[in-house]
């Protein structure tokens, strides 16, 4: 065998993988900690709304801003140092609100900057999955890493709803100082676990054995695809150039961040809305119920509700929509299709990159003229919703719109009253708001169309 295709890199892609998983547990573990302590915290300091939220959101906060450093920190440094440091700080939290508990059994307001400040080293956890994501990575080629990372994040994130039953089980069976000691060992011993088996990948385990090896000759003998770029600031600058990483930012933000919020603030509702106890309030977090009753996105349930609405317009515009969307796609130039397949693209990837792109401005407009005929539609939602002057949450319940509360009230209304003005100002911001998205519209389609033209 050719001693250039022997990998002298310890560990394999399957068990860098189980590893790094299993670190994402630990970093979970730590944040998961710190959930069902608010609701005492809140019991017996006696702490405003305020300084209760900042008490819950700190965690989360701590490890959203964490991710980009550490995740920048892979590139230098490979992934086990990173991931070291952020779950010994996560288990130092969990240490210190054990300590807490053992000096002061009934913390006090005293004791709120103490928990406040375990409460941001326990979110450091949360810090690892931006970690594990490019160790994961540099483990496995390009045409396995999308399996990879959907094992790694899918197993990952089954922690939050399984430690928000188990944590808070042990804390009524064995106490909060008990259950809190138990949990820093068993955090403690995943910390060692990682120490002693998980490796870096074979590109940083190459160098720190001072070993210069070319990217085509490590793929050959250890199978890793992708080595770090260069400079860590210089590709947070490129990625930061690409409109792209920010929506994908802001989507990560408000589902994945709400996602862990949700997780330390749904315990504590649960208890002092209902009364549960901590295990059924561990459980209902897990299945993701609302305790918000009245006006919560599943409440009561009135038999001509949102949802009915939603169905019946569907139906109502799709027609449209199709008629229109179809004309688009029969008007792109048979050329540009035959040019295309006659280059060797499949029918699929001319599809998506000629057809589609070419018709883009005929089915955007499609989908504003069909979201036009919804907005504007008043007797259909007039007879679905039930005619309900409320707005809430609840999908299943009745609700009214601007144009429907216009039509309905304004023959009653008094002519130069309150409620008459009011209306007029509920049509002039009907007026604005179709004026700002018809203006929006016309521009992206007019983009959509100079694109077009350039193909």
């Amino acid at each position: 065998m050719n001693e250039d295709n022997v990998c002298y890199a310890k560990s394999s892609p399957a068990a860098a993988l189980t590893w790094i998983t299993l670190a994402f547990f630990a970093g979970f573990a730590g944040v998961s900690a710190y959930g069902p302590i608010l609701a005492k915290l809140k019991e017996t300091m006696a702490m405003s709304p305020l300084l209760i939220g900042l008490l819950a959101s700190c965690p989360a906060l701590t490890g959203s801003l964490l991710r980009i450093p550490f995740g920048a920190m892979v590139d230098r440094f490979g992934g086990k140092i990173p991931i070291l440091t952020l779950l010994g700080l996560a288990a130092l939290g969990v240490a210190g609100i054990t300590l807490m508990f053992a000096v002061a059994p009934s913390p006090t307001r005293v004791h709120y900057p103490f928990f406040l400040l375990f409460g941001i080293l326990c979110g450091c956890g949360i810090a690892v999955f931006s970690v594990g994501i490019p160790s994961v990575s540099y483990w496995y080629p390009q045409n396995k890493q999308g399996q990879a990372l959907a094992l790694y994040a899918g197993l990952g994130n089954l922690a939050p709803g399984l430690f928000a039953v188990v944590l808070p089980s042990m804390v009524v069976a064995l106490g909060f100082i008990f259950s809190y000691v138990f949990w820093f060992v068993i955090l403690a011993l995943l910390l060692l676990l990682v120490w002693l088996f998980m490796k870096d990948a074979p590109y940083f385990q190459y160098r720190q054995m001072g070993i210069e090896i070319e990217p085509d000759a490590l793929l050959v003998a250890c199978g890793e695809e992708l080595i770090p770029s260069g400079n860590a600031v210089a590709s947070i600058r490129k990625a930061s150039a690409d409109w792209r990483t920010w929506a994908l930012t802001f989507f990560y933000f408000i589902s994945f961040g709400g996602f862990i919020a949700l997780t330390v603030w749904l315990p504590t509702y649960w208890v002092e809305l209902f009364s549960t106890s901590l295990v059924t309030a561990g459980l209902l977090t897990a299945l993701g119920a609302d305790p918000r009753g009245k006006g919560a996105l599943l409440d009561t349930y009135v038999q001509r509700n949102a949802l009915v609405v939603g169905f019946v317009m569907g139906f109502a515009i799709i027609p449209i929509i199709y008629t229109i969307a179809e004309d688009a796609l029969s008007a792109v130039p048979d050329h540009l299709r035959a040019a295309s397949l006659g280059a060797g693209a499949t029918p699929w990837q001319t599809a998506v990159r000629i057809v589609l792109p070419t018709a883009m401005s005929g089915l955007f407009s499609a989908v504003m003229i069909g979201l036009g005929r919804a907005v504007g539609e008043t007797m259909i939602v007039l007879m679905a919703a039930g005619n309900t002057p409320i707005l809430e949450m609840n999908i299943f319940n009745g609700f009214r719109t601007l144009s429907a509360n216009i039509a309905v009230e304004l023959p009653e209304a008094v002519r130069g009253s309150t409620h008459y003005r009011t209306l007029f100002l509920a049509a002039l911001l009907l007026f604005a708001m179709t004026f700002a998205i018809n203006t929006v519209a016309e521009s992206v389609r007019l983009r959509f169309r100079r694109r077009s033209a350039q193909i």
